[in-house]
């Protein structure tokens, strides 16, 4: 969180002429003089970054194609909320000018919420004078608790700013990506050819819902299923004649917390055999590893948001457990029965 308080130039100006006024006795500060200020600068001015990925670089104007400011008096009352969904957000340059009173204020951004194609709403949230901030939410787009679209980026951020009489002040919200894609590819290791129709991908968790402070709230279970699926031949083993015959899927989610347990499940549609049901979330914090020792796993899960697992199968599409690629590093499993 950044905040520069600024005193405008007007209201340096003024200052001068009311001390200037009252030493040659000859005005009051309150004189009509002083009334037009329509070129004083009041207020904020936001600046939004999203750096809170594995690159630790600004990827919000690439990322952010739509964005709703609330803004919220000292008291947690709702006072106003700005958008923006024009092209001027994927500018560098880009500050969104808030007109506030003097006053203390706690803001709340999100990225991707008012677009016409969001994956997310608020529900239950009127923008009246008595709503409170603790009423709002952010909930996924289902039905009935079945999720198989591509998600709509969803990024969160929250700042709390004073500002003074005739202040200009100058303030960043730095962002969080609240959605992911997870790509899931079936290897199959002795030469048959297998097709994503044969299996049944799920990811199932209860992370529907997100309160004001972006954190994760029981709402019930959602399962989400893929939004696009293939197979193709990648190539062949060492001897040139068993080809690599891969099938794979893409799933979307919404944020993953180390408080729930995420399970992703493959089954054979063909026999009904479960291939594998792990827990998702202990199986993505294996790339972690000592690559990021000093990084929590929840810092981790909201830096990461595309993710890709390769698994092997045998003759008998059946999962062989000894290793994963995860993000393209091999992941060798050892103790899985614990995980």
């Amino acid at each position: 969180m950044k905040l520069f308080s600024i005193v405008s130039p007007c209201a340096v100006a003024k200052r001068l002429l009311c001390l200037l006024a009252a030493a040659f006795g000859c005005l009051s500060c309150e004189d009509s003089i002083f009334t037009d200020q329509s070129d004083c600068l009041r207020g904020l001015s936001l600046r939004f970054v999203y750096d809170y990925n594995m690159e630790y670089a600004n990827a919000f104007p690439k990322k952010v194609d739509c964005l709703s400011l609330y803004v919220f008096d000292e008291a947690g009352n709702y006072v106003t909320t700005l958008t923006e969904t024009s092209d001027v957000l994927a500018d560098e340059a880009y500050r969104m000018n808030v007109e506030l009173d003097a006053g203390d204020y706690t803001l709340v951004a999100y990225g991707g919420l008012a677009c016409a194609e969001s994956s997310f709403t608020i529900p239950d949230f009127a923008t009246r004078a008595y709503s409170h901030i603790d009423d709002l939410r952010v909930e996924l787009k289902h039905t009935n608790f079945l999720s198989n679209e591509a998600l709509h980026g969803l990024y969160y951020g929250t700042l709390n700013v004073t500002i003074e009489e005739d202040d200009f002040v100058e303030g960043t919200v730095y962002m969080i990506k609240d959605t992911n894609n997870i790509k899931i590819a079936l290897q199959q290791i002795n030469g048959k050819t297998i097709a994503a129709s044969q299996f049944k991908f799920e990811i199932t968790d209860d992370n529907s819902y997100m309160d004001r402070y972006n954190r994760v709230v029981p709402k019930g279970m959602v399962t989400y299923t893929p939004w696009t699926t293939g197979q193709e031949i990648v190539g062949s083993w060492e001897d040139n004649d068993t080809p690599v015959s891969v099938a794979w899927a893409e799933l979307s989610t919404a944020r993953l917390v180390v408080e729930n347990n995420p399970r992703l499940t493959i089954t054979n549609r063909e026999t009904g055999e479960v291939v594998f049901s792990i827990p998702l979330k202990e199986y993505l914090l294996l790339l972690k590893s000592d690559l990021y020792a000093d990084m929590s796993a929840q810092e981790f899960l909201d830096r990461e948001s595309e993710w890709s697992m390769i698994f092997f199968l045998d003759d008998g599409f059946r999962w062989i457990n000894v290793e994963i690629i995860i993000n393209g590093w091999t992941v060798r499993l050892n103790h899985i029965d614990g995980l």
